[in-house]
C-alpha cells in the first residue's frame, strides 16, 4: 500500500512539473515489481491448496475475469433481433456510420466547415477527395 501512494504521489508530482518522468517511471516500475513480488505467494498458496478450499480459489478466480456479461443481442432499427454474423457487423456499421453523420454535420445551416482557412466550403462526403 505503500509503494501505490508514493506511486500516486509521484505521477500527482509529474502532472504539476515537480518529478522528471524517467523518476516516475521508476517509481511505476517499482511498485508494479512490488506488487508481483506479493501476489506470488497468494496465488500459490490458493494454487496448492485447490483441492482442499475450492472455493476461495474459484472466488479469487472468478473477481480477476475482465468480463463478467456479454452484451444481450442486437436489434435492426425495425425491433428484430439479429442472429447472423453478417447482421451483427451491418447494425454495429450503420450505428457507426450514424454517429459519424452526427459529429461531422453542422449545427446550425448557416454554419460552414472550415479547413486550411478555406470558408463556406461545403463538408465532403464519404467517397470525396479532400
Amino acid at each position: 500500500m505503500d509503494k501505490l501512494k508514493h506511486k500516486k504521489e509521484a505521477y500527482r508530482g509529474w502532472k504539476q512539473g515537480r518529478v522528471a518522468w524517467e523518476e516516475y517511471r521508476e517509481i511505476v516500475q517499482a511498485a508494479r515489481d512490488h506488487i508481483k513480488k506479493a501476489k506470488a505467494p497468494i496465488e500459490l498458496n490458493l494454487a496448492r491448496d485447490v483441492k482442499a478450499n475450492k472455493k476461495s480459489f474459484y472466488r479469487y478466480v472468478s473477481d480477476k475475469r475482465k468480463a463478467r456479461e456479454n452484451a444481450g443481442p442486437l436489434q435492426k432499427e425495425v425491433g428484430d433481433q439479429v442472429t447472423q454474423d453478417m447482421e451483427n457487423a451491418e447494425v454495429l456499421n450503420n450505428i457507426s456510420a450514424s454517429l459519424h453523420q452526427e459529429v461531422l454535420q453542422p449545427h446550425h445551416p448557416s454554419c460552414r466547415w472550415q479547413r486550411q482557412g478555406k470558408e463556406n466550403e461545403e463538408l465532403p462526403t464519404v467517397g470525396d477527395q479532400v
